[in-house]
């Protein structure tokens, strides 16, 4: 029988082919361009029909984040449309860490993903839909480094800015559909929370800051392999023209409540990360960003506050990146989203892990807690 073939040169593909046999694959994930980063794989496997595929990812203790290996299932679909969950083991001890993936579809073609990706197309019909519809303008905050707009969709006639902002690192694919989710509701005008937050606040929303990064297969890097969001206190428009553009936008709208919407590749879980440790913190502040999450955490089943990552310590916050930043610059109530790559454990989902359906539900979770923290 034939050698399965495989393939990676389409948008957000990423993988190297170290050999085939039959329908079985040994398989690297390249780096991202001009960094050290190795984490996201997208690829296309043809020739499966009635074939068990076997697929070897290798190396992968020199992968970005090694942690992320153990209890992870790969994503795979078979109409790009609905991504399931693939049988997946982990191998520290094999050739430097292995990923084993067995799948058998239905038909020829069979993609498997880090997670479902979200297209640079599929972006263009998110913000051309939003863009028509009703009281929503459309702005060009500025263009990559490859020259791809950096898209904002601005939309309410409230007085209090808001930013919400995702995929500066691209392969954190489940912030666009988490964006997706958000400008669904926002965009609707029969939504009460949406009519809320319109009537109260100007809402400013980015779906991808880094579309080079994404379209590359980059899984935390821009076209000159520069992470945005270690950016944020001294952006340039040779290594980081995305953050500069967003971050000159945001001196000019103020900002009063931002998110920064990421994936965890390690903790199977959804949480917020805050500002805590920056020069200007006080203990009003802080309590803001506190009743965000209890307010969150009653609302969304999905979302948890025992887990996430330790908050810096006093004097001590990192300013390069987003949150601390914006909380710094601007007295914001700033925030990180996390969103797990694996599932929540709290609650999993044994065909899907955390998918994008669960992105966009989540989503709508977060405009109804700042609506209900906005009073």
């Amino acid at each position: 029988m034939s050698d399965i073939l495989i393939d990676a040169a389409f948008d957000s593909g990423n993988i190297e082919v170290v050999s085939i046999s039959g329908a079985s694959a040994t398989l690297r994930i390249p780096k991202d361009a001009g960094a050290e980063f190795a984490q996201w794989f997208h690829f296309r496997v043809a020739g499966a029909a009635g074939r068990e595929l076997e697929l070897r990812i290798v190396d992968l203790n020199a992968s970005a984040y090694p942690a992320g290996w153990p209890g992870y299932r790969a994503c795979v679909s078979e109409d790009r449309a609905w991504w399931g969950r693939a049988d997946t083991t982990f191998d520290k001890g094999a050739d430097n860490g292995t990923l084993t993936i067995r799948y058998a579809p239905a038909g020829e073609l069979a993609w498997f993903a880090y997670f479902a990706p979200y297209s640079l197309e599929r972006h263009h019909d998110l913000v051309s839909e939003a863009a028509a519809s009703e009281g929503v303008a459309y702005r060009c905050l500025g263009h990559s480094l490859d020259g791809r707009p950096i898209d904002c969709l601005e939309m309410g006639e409230g007085g209090i800015p808001v930013w919400l902002f995702a995929r500066q690192h691209p392969g954190e694919s489940m912030a666009e559909w988490w964006m997706e989710g958000a400008l669904e509701a926002l965009c609707d005008p029969a939504d009460p929370v949406a009519r809320v937050l319109r009537a109260k606040c100007r809402l400013y929303v980015v779906p991808n800051c880094n579309p080079d990064g994404a379209f590359r297969g980059h899984l935390r890097t821009n076209a000159a392999g520069v992470n945005l969001n270690r950016e944020w206190h001294a952006p340039s428009a040779d290594r980081s023209p995305e953050v500069l553009a967003i971050r000159n936008a945001m001196d000019a709208s103020g900002v009063r409540f931002a998110m920064d919407v990421h994936g965890d590749e390690a903790i199977a879980a959804n949480f917020l990360a805050g500002f805590e440790g920056i020069p200007s913190w006080t203990e009003a502040l802080g309590g803001e960003f506190d009743r965000y999450k209890a307010i969150l955490e009653r609302r969304s089943p999905d979302f948890q506050t025992r887990l996430g990552y330790p908050p810096a310590r006093s004097g001590h916050a990192n300013l390069s990146m987003s949150t601390n930043q914006l909380a710094e610059r601007f007295g914001a109530c700033a925030m990180t989203l996390e969103m797990p790559f694996k599932d929540n454990q709290d609650l999993p989902d044994p065909d899907q892990g955390w998918s994008p359906e669960r992105s966009k539900l989540l989503a709508r979770d977060c405009l109804g807690a700042l609506a209900e923290w906005l009073g």
